[in-house]
C-alpha cells in the first residue's frame, strides 16, 4: 500500500490526538538544537522525564517519538535507529534525517510535548573540522585544559555500561597521548605551557559500540590564545586555624589570597559567618570589613599573579563572637575557594603558676641535693639509727671484728708515737666503747708466736672492714727489709694464697719488730687486692696528716688509686677545726684556763658526734653494741 496515500490524513490525526498534551519549551530547559554531519551518530535527548514536572521515580509513565515530517512513530530500526526511553540514536544520520522530532510523554493525569530539531549539514569542503563549533579560550604561558563538548554522549553511554574512547584532532592531525606538551586526562586535553602557536581548531571524537554497530561522533572547538587571566584564586590567610582573644579586645584579621594573573585579577573576596556575608563597611557597627579587596603586591617569581587582602573588624569582642568560623572566601569564575578561622577566648594565665610552680620545684630539688650532698652522712647516720630493721644482721657472717687496723709498726718506717697512739687508744676510745663495734689492732689483738703471714690473713678474711692509717711518710721511702717486703707479688698470690718461698722466713713472732716493714707490706697488699682485684674487702684510708702533691706522687700506686676514686677520712682537718677554735681564745689567760681550753679540745676530738667520728661510722658496718671478746685479749693483759 502506498504510504504517501495515508500520510495526510495520519499527520491529521496525529494532531487531533496531541492537541490536549502541554508544550514544554526545549529551549526553557537549555536544550538547543542539535547538529550532526552524515555518517555521525547523533543522540535526540528528551528532558520532560525531570522532577520539575513529575515525580517519575514513583509516577508511571510512558514515552512516544514523532516524526513531524511524517507524523509517523520512531520504532526501532537495526544498524539505523534506536529508541531508548528519552533517547533517539541515529547510527548513521543522513541528510535525510533533517527534521523536528516530537516527544510526548504520558501520566495517568497529564500529558506532555517537547520538540527536537535536527540539523544535519555537510562539513565544509577541505575542512576537517565540523561546521558548527564550540569556543574555548586559553592562556599563555600556563597549563589549560580542552573540554569535550560531548559530554552528553559519554554520560549516556556510561548508564548504558558502555565504554567509550576519546581521541583528539588538530585541524586534520592526530593528537597522540602524552607526546609534546599534550596529555589525554579522560574528558579532557592538557596542553602544557600554552603559546599562540597552540591556537586553532581541535576535534574530540568519540567512538563506541551501540545496538551492534560500531559509530562516532565529534564536535570541534574553535581555541584563542590570550595573554590576560585570571587563574584560581588561593586562599592563603586564614588556613584552618584556631586563633584565641581576649574578651572585649579588639580583633582583626586578614584574608589574604593570591590570585595567579596577568592583569587584573577577575577575583572578589568577602567574608562570611553563620552563613551570611558580613557587608557592612562601616567602623559604626561591631563587626565589619574593609570596604573592598585591597592589592597588596605583585608577584613576578616563581608564579606571576597578585596579592589580595581584606581584613574582618571587630571592635569589642563579645560573648557571642566566640567558637564560630569565620570564612573568607574568593569568588571567581575559576573557583571558589575559602579558608577559615575559628575564635576562642584565651585561656586562662597558667604560665605563672606553672612558671613558679617550676621554679620551686627546681629550687626544691637543688637544696635537697645540696643538704643530701652536704649532710649525707648524718642523714644516713639517723636512718640505720632509726630504721635497723631495713638491715641485715651481721653478726651471722662469721666476722669476729668490725675492722681492721693497720698502721706503721715500730722501728718500721712512717711510725711516729702520735700515729701509734690514735691506733691503740683514740680509735678504741670512740669506736669500741662508745660506738660498741670490735676492732682488730696490730700490737694490741695479735696472739704471740703467730706468723705474720698467718695473723694478716686470718685477721683480715676475720674483719668486715679495714682502716689503713697513714702519714705523710709512711710511702714516701723504703727501707731495706727482708726479700718478703722487696717484692710484693711475692707475698700475696693473685688467688690470695702465700708464697711457699717466703713463708719459712716469716714465721716469727707477729708482735716483735724484726720485720715490722714486712707486716706493714702485707696488710697494704692484701688490702688492696682484696678491695681492687676481689671487691670483697672495704678499705678505709684514715690520713693522720696533710698530704702534699708531691707526697702523694710517691705513694703507691694501688693507694693512690684508691683515695682517688673513694677519698680518705681525714684525722688531720679535724685537729685543724679544734686547733683555729682554739686560737681565738684571748691573750693573756692564764695556764689553768688554757689547760681547761686544751682540755675541752681533746674531749671534742673524741666525741663521737664530731665530724670525723661521723665519717668513721658512716664507712663502718652497720651494727648495734655488742659485748666484748675478753678470751682473747685477756693474755695482753698477762
Amino acid at each position: 500500500m502506498d504510504l504517501n496515500f495515508f500520510s495526510p490524513v495520519a499527520l491529521i490525526l496525529f494532531c487531533i490526538y496531541h492537541t490536549n498534551c502541554t508544550n514544554v519549551d526545549r529551549h526553557f530547559w537549555r536544550f538547543g538544537d542539535i547538529f550532526s554531519v552524515p555518517g555521525d551518530v547523533a543522540m535526540l535527548n528528551s528532558s520532560l522525564v525531570s522532577p520539575k514536572l513529575f515525580n517519575f521515580t514513583h509516577v508511571p509513565y510512558n514515552i512516544s517519538w514523532y516524526n513531524l515530517k511524517t507524523g509517523q512513530e520512531l520504532n526501532n530500526e537495526t544498524g539505523r535507529l534506536l529508541v531508548h526511553r528519552e533517547n533517539v540514536w541515529f547510527l548513521n544520520v543522513t541528510l535525510a534525517d533533517t527534521g523536528e522530532y516530537e516527544t510526548i510523554l504520558r501520566t495517568p493525569s497529564h500529558c506532555y510535548r517537547q520538540v527536537t530539531n535536527l540539523t544535519v549539514e555537510e562539513p565544509d569542503a577541505g575542512e576537517c573540522a565540523r561546521p558548527r563549533r564550540a569556543k574555548q579560550n586559553m592562556t599563555s604561558g600556563v597549563t589549560n585544559k580542552l573540554s569535550c563538548p560531548l559530554m552528553d554522549y559519554i554520560e549516556k553511554l556510561n548508564s548504558y555500561d558502555i565504554r567509550s574512547s576519546i581521541t583528539w584532532h588538530k585541524g586534520c592531525q592526530r593528537i597522540e597521548d602524552g607526546t609534546g606538551m599534550f596529555t589525554y586526562l579522560e574528558n579532557y586535553l592538557k596542553i602544557d605551557r600554552v603559546t599562540s602557536e597552540n591556537s586553532g581548531t581541535y576535534t574530540c571524537t568519540v567512538t563506541f559500540t551501540l545496538g551492534g554497530v560500531s559509530g562516532s561522533v565529534s564536535e570541534t572547538i574553535d581555541t584563542m590564545v590570550i595573554g590576560r587571566y585570571s587563574l584560581v584564586p588561593q586562599v592563603r590567610e586564614p588556613a584552618s586555624e584556631i586563633i584565641k582573644a581576649p574578651m572585649g579586645s579588639n580583633f582583626t584579621k586578614q584574608c589574604l589570597v593570591f590570585v595567579p594573573s596577568v592583569g587584573e585579577p577577575e577575583v572578589d573576596v568577602f567574608w562570611v559567618v553563620r552563613g551570611r556575608l558580613i557587608s557592612s563597611h562601616l567602623p559604626s557597627d561591631r563587626v565589619y570589613t574593609t570596604e573592598k579587596h585591597k592589592t597588596l603586591r605583585w608577584e613576578d617569581s616563581p608564579i606571576k599573579g597578585a596579592w589580595l587582602e581584606r581584613l574582618l573588624i571587630i571592635s569589642e569582642l563579645k560573648t557571642e563572637d566566640y567558637y564560630l568560623n569565620y570564612t573568607c572566601r574568593a569568588f571567581s569564575a575559576r573557583g571558589n575557594p575559602m579558608g577559615y578561622f575559628t575564635l576562642l577566648p584565651t585561656d586562662p594565665n597558667v604560665m605563672v603558676p606553672i612558671a613558679s610552680t617550676l621554679c620551686s620545684l627546681a629550687l626544691l630539688f637543688i637544696i635537697g641535693v645540696i643538704i643530701l650532698y652536704s649532710f649525707k652522712v648524718d642523714i644516713v647516720l639517723w636512718f640505720r639509727m632509726s630504721f635497723p630493721v631495713f638491715y641485715t644482721d651481721k653478726d651471722s657472717d662469721g666476722k669476729l671484728y668490725d675492722a681492721y687496723v693497720a698502721y706503721p709498726q715500730k722501728s718500721a718506717f712512717g711510725f711516729s708515737k702520735d700515729v701509734e697512739m690514735f691506733a691503740l687508744h683514740t680509735l678504741p676510745e670512740v669506736l669500741e666503747k662508745a660506738c660498741g663495734y670490735k676492732l682488730f689492732i696490730v700490737g694490741r689483738d695479735c696472739l704471740p708466736g703467730e706468723a705474720i703471714v698467718d695473723s694478716v690473713e686470718e685477721n683480715i678474711q676475720a674483719s668486715r672492714r679495714m682502716f689503713l692509717l697513714y702519714t705523710a711518710s709512711t710511702f714516701t721511702r723504703k727501707r731495706p727489709t727482708s726479700s718478703t717486703s722487696s717484692n710484693n707479688n711475692n707475698i700475696i698470690m693473685s688467688d690470695g694464697s702465700v708464697d711457699s718461698d717466703n713463708t719459712d722466713s716469716q714465721r716469727v713472732n707477729s708482735c716483735e719488730v724484726e720485720y715490722p716493714d714486712a707486716r706493714q707490706q702485707l696488710e697494704r697488699v692484701a688490702a688492696m687486692h682484696r678491695a681492687l682485684l676481689e671487691g670483697t674487702l672495704k678499705v678505709i684510708l684514715v690520713e693522720l696528716e696533710e698530704i702534699s702533691p708531691s707526697q702523694l706522687e710517691q705513694f703507691p700506686e694501688s693507694v693512690r688509686h684508691l683515695r682517688k676514686r673513694q677519698g680518705a677520712v681525714c684525722w688531720w682537718k679535724n685537729k685543724k677545726k679544734t686547733h683555729v677554735w682554739r686560737t681565738c681564745i684571748k691573750k693573756g689567760e692564764d695556764e689553768e684556763k688554757e689547760k681547761g681550753e686544751q682540755n675541752m679540745e681533746l674531749s671534742a676530738s673524741l666525741s663521737p658526734s664530731s665530724r670525723f667520728w661521723k665519717e668513721m661510722r658512716y664507712h663502718m658496718p652497720v651494727r648495734g653494741k655488742r659485748a666484748a671478746y675478753p678470751e682473747k685479749t685477756a693474755l695482753l693483759n698477762l
